[in-house]
């Protein structure tokens, strides 16, 4: 069985959402995603968007993202990302998402690494909020399908170029052939124990990327967030937002005592945690928020207060044992600003792809803003490619008998793994699934 389409966009997170948005509605695009439309990671973002919040913030938000990143950032991805960020914004807002205001302006906030209250949030789940509301424009579109429960298992290519997707739907394996395909994957949470991303999303494009020989960029460079709720329990770590810690929170030892400055970047927050935590022989610290007054928690942080109550937990009382987990992966498929890989008519967005905006440490906040800023190029380039070549099926074949999809997935995380390990994935010993 083999389909076609114009775009096939493999992920539907914010930057999958917003890439087809960004195309225009005389193509036919299909998305794809392994479960419901709504699980993804874009869902779970609780702090904010950073955002250029004037012209004199510019040269500080340059450096606040090169020195959270260690230097090792890109600075034309960086450029592009900062001066794109209020034109994003102002898409949003036409698209109907909500930000909280202070009159007639913007209410920001402030998370680490950042010299200045520059997020904006909504509530605690703005990635919610964002999501939510691209997905129900994509959802009017009479152009754009979105097909649940369908993995990406391969791509069709000829001589470096992509000319579409092998998917599995239940049982069967089919093919659809495109003009373009986008991956917007996402991360590589699912690959690891502790991880604060959905289990299913396990890295399946860097899998075949490294398959067909696409460029991949910075590998080693895995993001720990610090505060995730401890738990004994299995399954996805709740993560408590950086901004709670943003929002004035303390770091405490097992003698009550402050031992970090909590708005130092993630990678600095995380080391002085593990670290501690081997001082306390304990493998958590605590997050205080007893010095805020409890109305103005339930107020900033409801989804979070509501969740920690029902493991036990009241933020305005109470100490919360917290302890790093995987949290989001700054390497991946090598871009360019446009979202262009090394292969023709193979684009990559969002956590899947890598240009170097983020360096070798993300800053806070900075994530749903790279989604959107060069999944809207990407589109647009895509759109002037089809526009030359048309919908053109060059006849690649594959014999989809060759795929045996449980053998297939097990060499798919192999393949991943061994090249995160190429490089060193700082804590990855604490967090790497031996399954």
């Amino acid at each position: 069985m083999s389909k076609e389409a114009d775009v096939v966009i493999v992920g539907t997170g914010v930057a999958g959402l917003f890439c087809a948005l960004n195309l225009p509605e005389h193509y036919k695009i299909i998305m794809i995603t392994k479960k419901q439309p709504e699980d993804s990671d874009s869902f779970l973002a609780q702090g904010g968007i950073s955002v250029l919040k004037d012209q004199n913030d510019y040269e500080t938000y340059f450096e606040d993202t090169l020195r959270a990143g260690r230097y090792k950032n890109n600075k034309e991805s960086v450029e592009v990302l900062i001066r794109s960020s209020r034109s994003i914004i102002e898409d949003l807002v036409g698209l109907g998402v909500n930000f909280e205001r202070e009159g007639t302006d913007f209410s920001y906030t402030r998370e680490g690494a950042h010299s200045i209250n520059r997020i904006l949030y909504y509530k605690d789940v703005t990635g919610k909020e964002i999501t939510e509301k691209l997905l129900e424009q994509v959802k009017k579109k009479s152009n754009i399908t979105i097909l649940p429960f369908v993995t990406m298992i391969d791509i069709l290519e000829k001589d470096n170029t992509c000319t579409g997707v092998v998917l599995k739907d239940g049982d069967t394996i089919y093919n659809i052939a495109s003009g373009a395909v986008v991956w917007a994957t996402g991360g590589i949470g699912g690959l690891f124990e502790h991880s604060t991303n959905m289990k299913h999303l396990t890295g399946d494009a860097i899998a075949i990327a490294i398959k067909h020989n696409v460029k991949l960029l910075d590998m080693n460079y895995v993001q720990i967030h610090p505060t995730t709720l401890y738990t004994k329990g299995e399954g996805r770590s709740f993560l408590i937002s950086e901004s709670v810690r943003g929002e004035g929170a303390i770091l405490l030892n097992k003698e009550g005592q402050r031992f970090v400055d909590e708005l130092l970047p993630r990678d600095v927050v995380s080391t002085a945690i593990f670290e501690q935590m081997k001082k306390d022989d304990r493998d958590y610290v605590y997050l205080s928020l007893r010095h805020i007054p409890k109305d103005k928690i339930q107020e900033r942080f409801p989804n979070i207060y509501e969740k920690c109550l029902e493991e036990g937990y009241d933020l305005a009382t109470d100490l919360l044992p917290v302890t790093p987990a995987q949290h989001y992966f700054m390497g991946g498929v090598q871009i360019n600003i446009d979202g262009e890989t090394s292969m023709k008519n193979l684009f990559a967005v969002g956590e899947t792809s890598c240009n170097g905006v983020h360096g070798a440490n993300r800053l806070a906040s900075n994530s749903l803003l790279e989604a959107l800023v060069f999944s809207k190029r990407a589109a647009n380039v895509i759109d002037e490619n089809l526009k030359s070549m048309g919908l053109q099926n060059i006849g690649t074949t594959v014999n989809n008998n060759q795929y045996n999809t449980e053998q297939l997935e097990k060499e798919y995380h192999k393949l991943v793994w061994d090249e995160l390990n190429k490089g060193s994935v700082e804590y990855g010993r604490l967090c790497k699934h031996e399954g």
